[in-house]
């Protein structure tokens, strides 16, 4: 297999330089333009630390008198008092970030550790000009997520810039410059755009379920007027706030013991994402410095009163209207009767738990694979199935059943599970359906007949299904033995230098072998509580030799319970055999570029 265009970049690390040549002594003397710390210990580890911490002593004295916006927030707090403990703090969180990075002098050694560390005077900026980078990142990516119609990305990006942005010394200073020209001044301009998020969400209830013991009301989230992609929350049960819930294409839930005195459902939009800070060290240790701050406008209610007399009942459609204009012209199975009954059965044994009772619905690998699903998070059904019947070949596809999954981190997700019907009219498969707009995408692509749509479609599902059940037997299958794999992992954001860094963000590449790539994801399964990939935005190209191999570039959206990363998945398929794909090539970058940019398909 020869590869000719796709280059993997080789990652540099930079430190800050001083004058290898100059003693301590000269360092010391030189007080104009170094600033040092020394530091003893019985280990190098905690001399080093001592030393970093007289060095951020010395910075704050150097750069106190220019953090005047984190004093009137102090001030305005009523903590006047707290002002130097919530100083130290935010300029520590700068040690932790880059500071590890300023020259180091091991003086003498273990027992009795000695080491000096000092940087540049005219280098301090640079601490503070990375913050700065990543502070205008964020807001670069909430615009995009609020363009995009993804309102929880949105808060949480611009939320995670204005936590970084309090923490910056020239906080009351620094401005974003958007694609137009025109010019912010990122204190004020935040806030309004983080109301503005706020301002752009409805909420109205779509239908509710009952019974004896359980009030489900299935809600209909937009934002400016379009169904939310995605969408985070907690409501009020009564007594407490609940987990935090994740809708997706629009569709939510809440849920409520069936006391019959239900009048309001009151709803508080996530916009921290604290969670979800484990993956950046440095946001994780600003944000627990900082207090956060409390924005009335995330609260909403939906009294429960006024449903009962509204005519649209119609709000539970999770399509968007390009998805649904795409699916219609699918070719539905001559009798759809069947297909629907045995759909209900599913449904009401997931919504009774009784699952035994539709054991005679599946193959035994089809039953497998629900078992894993319900385990997935307690599966519970979420709103009214919108049901499409899609004729595959000898086989029928019923999308979609909405189904929330619940986890113990304080997580609900709500995913559309779609299921595979053989010609028995046996389920041997079920997947975790794509976003809408990827789906849309797919579907409206009228270059390639229906099965070739179908097939992708499918594939990808299976794919990210595969991910969130850890089927590595699945995952296994479908990589080629000698497949070309390569994984990114977002560390940090760091200063872009000749093209190594996109987006501001610090990826390290590593390729693997398949053997290789099977094994950490065995690891990396069991480290986690929970995986959720969310796919949009997808390129594909067919190979220009007549075969069935595509080349597929999709926006992906990971999170797991210990990591998260956004970024361009590459895959390289071949489709000939649809029960059988085979993946040739597997790649991932930050950001987007075409997908003749990543690779040439004719070398396949």
């Amino acid at each position: 297999m020869r590869k000719s265009t796709f280059i993997i970049p080789i990652l540099l690390f930079f430190a800050f330089t001083g004058l290898k040549g100059q003693s301590v002594e000269q360092i010391k003397a030189d007080r104009k333009t170094y600033i040092w710390g020394e530091g003893s210990g019985v280990t190098l580890k905690s001399a080093d630390q001592d030393a970093l911490s007289m060095l951020i002593n010395q910075i704050s004295a150097n750069v106190e008198s220019n953090f005047t916006h984190l004093v009137e927030e102090v001030q305005n707090n009523g903590k006047t008092d707290r002002y130097q403990e919530t100083f130290k703090g935010v300029i520590n969180t700068y040690s932790n970030a880059t500071l590890h990075n300023t020259e180091r002098i091991v003086l003498s050694n273990e027992p009795d550790a000695r080491v000096f560390r000092y940087i540049k005077r005219a280098d301090v900026q640079k601490i503070f000009e990375d913050r700065k980078l990543k502070i205008l990142d964020f807001v670069k990516h909430g615009i995009d997520a609020s363009e995009e119609y993804r309102p929880a990305d949105a808060l949480r990006y611009f939320y995670w810039s204005l936590t970084l942005l309090r923490s910056h010394p020239e906080a009351s200073t620094i401005t974003y410059t958007t694609h137009d020209g025109s010019q912010f001044l990122l204190n004020s301009w935040l806030h309004a755009l983080i109301s503005g998020v706020f301002a752009d969400i409805n909420i109205d209830i779509a239908d509710v379920k009952k019974n004896e013991d359980l009030l489900r009301y299935n809600l209909m989230i937009n934002y400016k007027g379009k169904p939310a992609r995605n969408y985070n929350y907690s409501y009020w049960t009564g007594r407490d706030w609940t987990n935090i819930h994740s809708a997706k294409d629009g569709r939510g839930i809440a849920e409520f013991q069936n006391t019959g005195k239900s009048e309001e459902i009151r709803l508080k939009t996530e916009y921290i994402f604290e969670g979800e800070t484990s993956i950046d060290h440095e946001l994780r240790d600003v944000m627990q410095k900082l207090e956060h701050i409390s924005f009335r406008d995330s609260y909403y209610s939906l009294p429960v009163k006024d449903f009962v007399t509204k005519k649209n009942k119609t709000a539970g459609n999770h399509l968007t209207e390009e998805a649904a204009k795409a699916t219609a012209m699918l070719s539905e199975p001559e009798y759809t009767e069947p297909y629907l009954k045995l759909t209900e059965q599913l449904i009401s044994s997931i919504e009774t738990q009784q699952f035994h009772e539709v054991r005679d619905l599946f193959t035994e690998q089809g039953y497998d694979v629900f078992q894993q699903l319900i385990q997935y998070g307690g599966a519970r059904i979420a709103g009214k199935a919108d049901i499409k019947l899609v004729s595959f070949e000898n086989d029928v596809i019923c999308r979609s059943i909405p189904m929330s999954f619940h986890f113990s981190n304080n997580q609900v997700f709500v995913e559309d599970v779609v299921l595979y019907f053989d010609e028995h009219k046996k389920i041997y498969s079920m997947a975790f359906a794509l976003d809408a707009v990827a789906i849309s995408d797919i579907y409206s692509n009228n270059a390639w007949d229906e099965t070739i749509r179908i097939n992708l479609i499918s594939f990808l599902e299976q794919y990210k299904t595969a991910y969130a059940l850890k089927r590595l037997d699945y995952l296994e299958s479908i990589f080629d033995d000698n497949a070309y794999i390569v994984v990114g992992t977002v560390l940090k954001k760091k200063e872009r230098t000749d093209g190594q860094y996109q987006n501001n963000e610090y990826v390290r590449y590593s390729r693997y072998t398949k053997e290789e790539f099977i094994k950490n994801l065995s690891h990396s399964f069991a480290s986690k509580e929970f995986i959720n990939i969310r796919f949009e935005d997808n390129t594909i190209r067919k190979s220009g030799r007549g075969e069935e191999v595509y080349g597929i570039n999709i926006k992906q959206h990971y999170f797991s319970s210990n990591y998260g990363d956004t970024g361009y998945l590459f895959l390289l398929v071949d489709m000939k055999d649809s029960l059988q794909p085979l993946i040739h090539v597997r790649t991932w970058q930050p950001g987007k570029a075409p997908v003749e940019d990543l690779i040439d398909l004719s070398d396949f």
